[in-house]
């Protein structure tokens, strides 16, 4: 049983919120985006970090 939270790539990400891809690699610049690492040349996302980033950027507009 595979215990890891599942990886979207960059591209993925930026299907899932509706923004160019662009956009990803703009925020992970300015450190503005969800935390993100590179898999060898490859730059992936934990589903869980994505998650937590979205719940904070929520409460940042409510609270």
């Amino acid at each position: 049983m595979n215990n890891l939270d599942p990886l979207l790539s960059a591209q993925e990400l930026a299907n899932y919120l509706e923004v160019p891809i662009a956009t990803i690699y703009a925020w992970r610049c300015r450190g503005e985006g969800p935390p993100g690492f590179r898999a060898g040349r490859h730059l992936r996302y934990r589903w869980a970090d994505v998650e937590r980033w979205i719940r904070g950027r929520i409460s940042e507009r409510t609270g």
